[in-house]
């Protein structure tokens, strides 16, 4: 049976192979094709490995659309369903207006917010308006034939298959979507960060009445240091994050570039990862992980090259002050001219009762917002307004630029998709090649803010909100303050190429979403604009500990891919390392051996003290008082104010080893000590017990330790389990690591990579492949990636599927 289904592979394979070797002539009727496929109808071979990791092999980038729409939909299509659910703004429609609305591709917080928004969107033809732009600002005749082929895969699911996952077996809202779906949805994930996250108060936004309009002066401003704040919080949200790394060659056994991958995202709903490999012989062959949804690989390598994403610091949006019409509020002036709000008027259909419609308000800088969060309002009164500008809510070009990595034989080529595509959303690059070259590039998509611009067109409020968090508000009244264009930007209102933080070809290259500043500790860039983040500022702790950890094993040398996957599973508290031992000094001094809680009573800390002595400074899931000092940290930070944390400051001349030296003798201290001690006490945990004791994830009836920490203790690893006093402690694990990978080079044609998907392939609790690598990551084990042609044949698990569409 092995042999025949061997054979059957090797008979496709060959197919494959001899259409994409066809002489010119034949190639030309082969593209011919992709336009325009045959009555057969799409189709792809999938070569299922261990753990349910599908190696998708096709003619051509329809058919590989469509066995990855196909295979997506076999491992999530509850998932993906919910999210077009959201897509298309029936959310109120299915579940109720005032429901939750999960948060996946928007931070809305009710169904009713989100339906507004994206049923906005929708009726605006928004979507089709950028498909029906040419490459670069459009997506390329490649994506386009793989969103079409996603779709028709997804849809020949359904018709196919019968869904079993019980989050949506038999549900109506489980349909079939189009080409304009998949295209929605990576709209929706590239202005996440912009308009995604004020998605409540651009459709709550409306302009003060008659009565009101006059008597506007009574309308408090924000103040200049709340809106900082609140827009630091906003873009700081720990909601996604991620650690990268790479090495150049002079730094590994062999001379070529290594690099470790690890996002940290939520575990659970549409912001998951995807593992698969996709195949066009000839043309495309690239491993790694998609966002759901989405066509093409967002992070993987290939046989040349490698990369992945962290979160960055750059300020996706910007506002503009309006100037209004005193006559009215809904008209504004620009050099003295009235210009009037465009009205986006929404219905929206809701369970169990009447439809609600809503008017929404634009600008031509964007939506009109009242806030940034619901402790800062931007009142929109008779006399001033404030929208809001996001570049991303107008960018398809992440596919492209997606599409080029994946093809990319070098980091060079890793650039040239970034210049030429300009279609990052909101993530840094970092990349290695077999060659031993490595990259850093903060290239994204970002207003064209630049600190000259901002010193001339800040309002009062931006004067202080742009040095201070990076957002720039601008004076929309004066013409002279449009965006205006960079040379080589591939639409106007964005910086360009010249203006992204790069660097090349360092020992190491590493980011944990701190500013590009401090990419490499002996090669700081400096030189770019406020808005993709501060140069000279204090570090977090993670990437404090990251640059230690990293450096030292360039110094090291002769690294190769165990070595990452050591890095990955270290577990090191940086924050331990700088502090346990003071604390447990501090500790031990303590009167009586008693401390005071916030609720004023005594607690008995003295067990502590010699816990936090003998702790090892990790969060292994066997460490005994890690978990001790997790809790203690979070009460620290909450009864310390940040500049009373420290004894020695911070210095921009040595930022990875300052602050240091923690003040024990800070009001707080005790306080915090003596919560931690009576928290755990209190929810029935030893002071001493392991973390993986209560640390965990439950899947099919077994509870799994997970090892790692929060990303506040400065842990490589990150694991946020959410803290649940009344439930005995921590519950299950609901973000952190999610699609890692370890990868270099040898002298074959096959990368040496090493992967694992923390959270499994499939969110289909029936599914076989709903726990498998999960069970790999309490154990921290690694998956060994069959990239090449003999690996994938002789995998022990191989299945092979050839779908098709039905007639």
């Amino acid at each position: 049976m092995r042999g025949r289904l061997r054979r059957l592979v090797l008979g496709a394979t060959a197919l494959f192979t001899a259409a994409s070797a066809l002489p010119a002539a034949a190639a030309t009727t082969g593209q011919r094709a992709e336009q325009h496929p045959s009555r057969d109808g799409m189709s792809a071979v999938i070569r299922y490995t261990e753990y349910g990791i599908p190696h998708i092999l096709a003619k051509n980038y329809t058919d590989l659309g469509f066995g990855t729409g196909w295979a997506q939909a076999a491992d999530e299509v509850c998932t993906l369903a919910d999210g077009f659910v959201t897509l298309r703004g029936e959310r109120s429609r299915y579940f109720g207006a005032d429901a939750p609305a999960g948060g996946d591709l928007s931070a809305a917080r009710t169904n009713l917010a989100s339906d507004l928004y994206f049923r906005g969107v929708r009726e605006s033809r928004t979507v089709e308006k950028l498909l029906a732009e040419r490459a670069p600002v459009g997506p390329s005749r490649e994506v386009r034939n793989m969103m079409r082929g996603w779709a028709a895969g997804y849809n020949a699911w359904l018709k196919q298959k019968k869904v079993t996952d019980p989050a949506c077996a038999g549900a109506s809202w489980v349909r079939p979507v189009t080409e304009l779906d998949v295209a929605a949805r990576g709209l929706a994930i590239a202005s996440i960060s912009g308009e995604g996250r004020f998605v409540e108060t651009i459709t709550a936004a409306q302009p003060p009445s008659a009565g009101t309009a006059a008597g506007t002066r009574s309308a408090r401003a924000p103040g200049a240091k709340a809106v900082a704040q609140a827009a630091d919080e906003l873009w700081g949200d720990p909601g996604m994050g991620s650690n990268a790394v790479a090495f150049r060659g002079d730094t590994t056994a062999n001379g070529r570039g290594l690099l470790l991958g690890n996002p940290h995202y939520p575990w659970d709903g549409g912001r998951r990862f995807w593992q698969s490999q996709q195949t066009i012989p000839g043309e495309l062959n690239v491993s790694g992980g998609s966002l759901l949804g989405t066509p093409a690989i967002s992070i993987g390598f290939n046989a040349h090259v490698a990369w992945s994403h962290t979160v960055s610091t750059g300020v996706p949006a910007n506002l503009h002050q309006l100037t209004l019409d005193p006559a009215d509020p809904t008209t504004y002036l620009v050099d003295g001219r009235p210009e009037r709000m465009r009205k986006r008027t929404v219905t929206v259909a809701v369970k169990d009762g009447a439809p609600v419609t809503r008017t929404q308000w634009w600008t031509r800088y964007g939506p009109v917002v009242i806030s940034l969060s619901s402790q800062v309002p931007l009142p929109w009164t008779g006399r001033t307004a404030y929208a809001l500008n996001d570049p991303n809510a107008a960018n398809l070009r992440f596919a492209d630029t997606s599409l080029g990595f994946s093809k990319a034989r070098s980091t060079s080529d890793v650039l040239a998709s970034l210049d030429r595509h300009q279609g990052i959303p909101w993530v840094n690059t970092i990349a290695a090649d077999r060659a031993g070259h490595s990259l850093f590039s903060q290239s994204q998509v970002l207003p064209r803010i630049t600190d000259e611009l901002a010193g001339r067109c800040s309002t009062e409020l931006g004067r202080t909100t742009y040095p201070a968090s990076g957002i720039a508000i601008l004076d929309g009244s004066r013409g002279d303050c449009a965006l205006g264009s960079d040379p080589g930007a591939v639409v106007p209102g964005i910086l360009g190429p010249a203006r992204m933080p790069t660097l090349k070809d360092a020992p190491y290259a590493e980011n944990s979403n701190g500013t590009a500043w401090m990419t490499n500790a002996d090669r700081p860039l400096t030189g770019y604009e406020r808005v993709f983040g501060t140069v000279g500022t204090q570090l977090g702790l993670r990437t404090r500990g990251a640059i230690e950890d990293v450096a030292a094993m360039a110094d090291r040398g002769g690294l190769t891919v165990r070595d990452l996957q050591r890095q990955q599973f270290a577990n090191r508290v940086p924050a331990g390392d700088l502090a346990a031992g003071d604390v447990a000094r501090a500790c031990a001094a303590l009167p009586g051996g008693t401390a005071t809680g916030s609720d004023g009573k005594a607690v008995d800390v003295s067990g502590a003290c010699g816990v936090l002595k003998a702790w090892d400074r990790t969060m292994d899931t066997g460490s005994r008082g890690a978990l001790l000092f997790d809790r203690f940290w979070r009460r620290l930070e909450q009864a310390v104010p940040a500049d009373r944390l420290w004894k020695v400051p911070f210095s921009a001349a040595d930022p990875v080893r300052t602050p240091n030296t923690l003040d024990t003798e800070a009001p707080g201290f005790p306080t915090a000590l003596a919560d931690a001690v009576a928290e755990l006490r209190g929810a029935g945990m030893a002071l001493d017990a392991p973390l993986g004791a209560h640390q965990f994830v439950v899947r099919e009836g077994q509870r799994l330790p997970v090892p790692g920490g929060a990303g506040r203790l400065g842990v490589w690893n990150v694991i946020e389990p959410t803290w649940d006093a009344a439930a005995g402690g921590y519950t299950e694990v609901p973000f952190g690591s999610s699609h890692l990978q370890a990868v270099g080079w040898d002298g074959s044609r096959c990368p040496v990579a090493r992967t694992l998907l923390a959270y499994s392939q499939s969110s289909n609790p029936k599914s076989p492949h709903f726990a498998d690598q999960t069970r790999l990551l309490s154990e921290e084990k690694w998956v060994t990636s069959r990239f090449c042609e003999k690996d994938i044949l002789s995998s022990p698990k191989l299945k092979v599927v050839r779908v098709h569409e039905s007639r």
